[in-house]
């Protein structure tokens, strides 16, 4: 079974600086893409950015210039890179997979969530 499991999150001051970690675990054939998101309660889910193995990644308009997205094949996890940080950025942070495994091709996984406070 596939897992993907969040670390990093926690309270940081308007114009910190914050690493967000995602880990995916179990048996699969490869991973695709691989991303954040992130929800506010009430609201729709983000998208934060994506990056694909060997590709250049993308971000959503909200965090342009300020996040930065990683991938390290070896470890199966990515990373995020949150610099001047806003009280807007505030919300659960969401790693997301697409993966092919032996039994489906291209299935969406998703992590329980990290929460991000930026407050003072």
């Amino acid at each position: 079974q596939v897992q993907l499991v969040e670390s990093g999150g926690g309270l940081v001051q308007p114009g910190g600086s914050l690493r967000l970690s995602c880990t995916v675990s179990g048996t699969f054939l490869s991973i695709n893409v691989m991303g954040w998101y992130r929800q506010v309660p009430g609201r729709d889910r983000e998208f934060i950015a994506t990056i694909i193995s060997g590709g250049n990644p993308n971000y959503g308009d909200s965090v342009k210039g300020r996040f930065t997205i990683s991938r390290d094949n070896a470890k199966k996890m990515i990373s995020l890179q949150m610099s001047s940080l806003k009280q807007e950025d505030t919300a659960v942070y969401y790693c997301y997979a697409n993966i092919d495994t032996i039994v489906s091709r291209a299935t969406s996984y998703w992590g329980k969530g990290t929460l991000v406070n930026v407050s003072s």
